[in-house]
Formats: C-alpha cells, sequence, structure tokens
C-alpha cells in the first residue's frame, strides 16, 4: 500500500443516476412514486394471502414470501437514493455501505432462490397432481423457506466478512446509485483476488443451478401439459404458470441484461442506470403480474378492499 492509502475509510460517495443539478427533483419524484407503488403493491398482495383462508396453499406461500423479499429488497436502497437527493448529499458511511451491500445480496439472492422453489411447486402441482399436497406438506414447504433463507444468509454475510479485510483508498467515488459489491471491491487498494473469486463462484453457482432447476421444472411442466387431450385443460393448466414464469422471465431477463451490458462496456454510469430495471422495475411489476393474471389474488382482493370499505 501506498502512501495515500487508508486503512480506517469513514464514508463512500454515491456519485448516484446523474449529476445534473437540474434532474435531481425529476429523478427524486420518479423514484419515490416507483418505491410506493413496489411497497403498497407487495403490501397488498402479502394482505390479501393472509385474509384469504383460499390462499393459504403452498404456491400463495411462497409468493407472500417473495412479496415481502421484494418489498425488503427495494428498501435496502431506495430510501437511502432519496435521503441523499432530498438532502443533496452523496455520502454513506463506510457502515452503512456494508449493511446496505449486505442486505441487498440477501434478499436479491433470496428471490433468486424462491423463484426456484415455486418453479418446483408449480412441477409438483401439475406433474404429480394426486401426489402434490402430500409433496409440498407444510414441513417441506417451511424447510425449503429455510433452507432458502440460510442460503442467501451465509451468501451475504461471506460477501460482507471478505468486503472487511480489505483497505481502500482515498478515491471512494461508487459510480451507482447504492453500494454494490463488486464496485466496492474495485475501489479497494488491497489485493481482490479472493474477493473477484468468490463474486465470480458465487454468481455462477447462484445462477446456474436455480436456473437449470427452472428450466427442467418447466421442461417437464410442457412435456405434462401437451399431454393433455382436452385444450381447456392445456388452458387451465398453462394458467396457473403464466404469473410465475412471467416473473422469472423479467428477473433473469433484466438482471442478465445488465450483467451483459456492463460486460460489453466500461461506462459504470450507463451499468448503474441500467440495474434500475432489476432493482426497481421488476419488483414493481411483480405485484402487476399476479394481481393481474391471477384471479385468486383479484378476488382476493377485492374481498380485502370491500371489508375496508365496509369497516370505514
Amino acid at each position: 500500500m501506498g502512501p495515500g492509502n487508508q486503512t480506517g475509510i469513514s464514508e463512500f460517495i454515491l456519485l448516484g443516476l446523474s449529476e445534473e443539478v437540474l434532474l435531481q427533483p425529476l429523478l427524486f419524484w420518479i423514484f419515490l412514486f416507483m418505491y410506493l407503488v413496489t411497497f403498497i403493491g407487495n403490501l397488498l398482495i402479502i394482505l390479501a394471502i393472509i385474509t384469504d383462508s383460499h390462499l393459504h396453499t403452498p404456491m400463495y406461500f411462497f409468493l407472500f414470501n417473495l412479496s415481502f423479499s421484494d418489498m425488503c429488497f427495494t428498501s435496502t436502497t431506495i430510501p437511502k437514493m432519496l435521503w441523499n437527493i432530498q438532502t443533496q448529499s452523496q455520502v454513506i458511511t463506510y457502515e452503512g455501505c456494508i449493511v446496505q451491500m449486505y442486505f441487498f445480496m440477501l434478499f436479491g439472492i433470496l428471490d433468486n432462490i424462491l423463484l426456484t422453489v415455486m418453479a418446483y411447486d408449480r412441477f409438483a402441482a401439475i406433474c404429480h397432481p394426486l401426489q402434490y399436497m402430500i409433496i409440498m406438506n407444510p414441513k417441506f414447504c417451511d424447510l425449503l423457506l429455510l433452507t432458502s433463507w440460510l442460503v442467501s444468509v451465509f451468501d451475504s454475510l461471506l460477501h460482507g466478512l471478505m468486503i472487511l479485510r480489505l483497505s481502500f483508498c482515498t478515491k471512494l467515488e461508487i459510480h451507482h446509485f447504492f453500494c454494490e459489491l463488486y464496485e466496492v471491491v474495485q475501489l479497494a487498494c488491497s489485493d481482490t483476488f479472493l474477493n473477484d473469486l468468490m463474486i465470480y463462484f458465487a454468481s455462477g453457482v447462484l445462477v446456474i443451478i436455480p436456473l437449470t432447476g427452472i428450466l427442467f421444472s418447466y421442461s417437464k411442466i410442457v412435456s405434462s401439459i401437451l399431454k393433455i387431450s382436452s385444450t381447456r385443460g392445456k388452458y387451465k393448466a398453462f394458467s396457473t404458470c403464466v404469473s410465475h414464469l412471467s416473473t422469472v422471465s423479467l428477473f433473469y431477463g433484466t438482471s442478465l441484461g445488465v450483467y451483459l451490458s456492463s460486460a460489453s462496456t466500461q461506462n459504470s454510469r450507463a451499468t448503474a442506470v441500467a440495474s434500475v430495471m432489476y432493482t426497481v422495475v421488476t419488483p414493481m411489476l411483480n405485484p402487476f403480474i399476479y394481481s393481474l393474471k391471477n384471479r385468486d389474488i383479484k378476488q382476493a382482493l377485492k374481498t380485502l378492499f370491500s371489508r375496508e370499505t365496509f369497516s370505514v
């Protein structure tokens, strides 16, 4: 380490999506609107599932947890971004940056694993309908959820602890609107080989295995649907997968798109703008996907609103 390096840093600078002063109020209101839509939309899904006994099934049990994860996922980044814009400050403390990274990774990984679990749930429902409630029994569902949380917590904790071993230079500008793991690692003055190795290894494992599981589940689902003789039966079976398939496509499409764009360009600001798709837009659209394309959710939401109206 040279004389300009610093081991006891106290803060980072988040450069955000744009340095244009005139754009800041617009960005504030746009992201405030998206955050409120995301939070309220996912909260309504959670309340609908809690209040409607017909939705107390494995499918909606995992949707409940996905909505909760999406709420927390956006809450790790957007409020701090809004606060920085409002106070005209770009500072985030070292401790705050580490905490933000940890929870951002935790809920991002949890989203990924829950989507895989939900794919398995649809596989069991369509390919083994008679044994569905036996396969997806409450204890097994709890075990799947617990495993999802443990994997997410362990991976996030591992990355967080490996960040703590790094020493950082005096140039602490992060070309992003939140403390993104790879961006922070790039600021380190000490050797980052182990960090880079762990990032690529964990990213590979936590993308390839879940994605393979989802593709395998849907290959079996499509095969089973094609064997159904009636068109009505095929439509009914496929309709139970539409919402989940749309969410999976949106999640992987946006996240892989950001990864490929960042690999092909050295423009960190462009990558930060692109990352808005999977960090903000996808969690915001998920409630609409499940409420607009799912008859049970729509009915539960109508019942929920009618109860609220009647109580008032």
